[in-house]
């Protein structure tokens, strides 16, 4: 049986991965990086991350940037959905899923209106920012 602490520590690790994947996405200048807690609402995830990119090439870059920086943290995607077109790429990390759009394509599908009632993460740099 699950105890509560180790309940807490997979929730903590999963806001720690969810973090580390935007700080990449960011870093290949990734915009419009939203982090969804769908933590007790859903069960196929504890965090959606959802970023916008501006062409298919840059999509496919971002995507093999954080799997290959993921991977040095031994953690491994369970599985990359659109890598080959790029226009929208879902990597699946069990507990958080992340996805690439084209802005066209993000806008088409809505995600963020799917979870509209679901409490945001805010990141760091965007509350010194505000």
């Amino acid at each position: 049986m699950e105890t509560a602490e180790r309940r807490g520590s997979i929730k903590e690790s999963s806001k720690k991965k969810v973090i580390e994947i935007a700080r990449l996405v960011k870093e290949k200048k990734a915009e419009q990086v939203v982090i969804i807690d769908v933590r007790g609402v859903s069960s196929i995830a504890d965090y959606i991350l959802i970023c916008t990119v501006g062409s298919e090439r840059q999509a496919q870059s971002v995507s093999r940037y954080v799997e290959e920086e993921m991977e040095k943290k031994k953690l491994s995607a369970l599985s990359i959905e659109g890598f080959e077109t790029g226009r929208w790429i879902l990597m699946d990390y069990v507990d958080v899923i992340a996805h690439i759009f084209l802005d066209e394509v993000r806008a088409f599908y809505d995600i963020e209106g799917l979870w509209m009632d679901c409490p945001r993460l805010e990141l760091a740099e965007e509350k010194k920012a505000g």
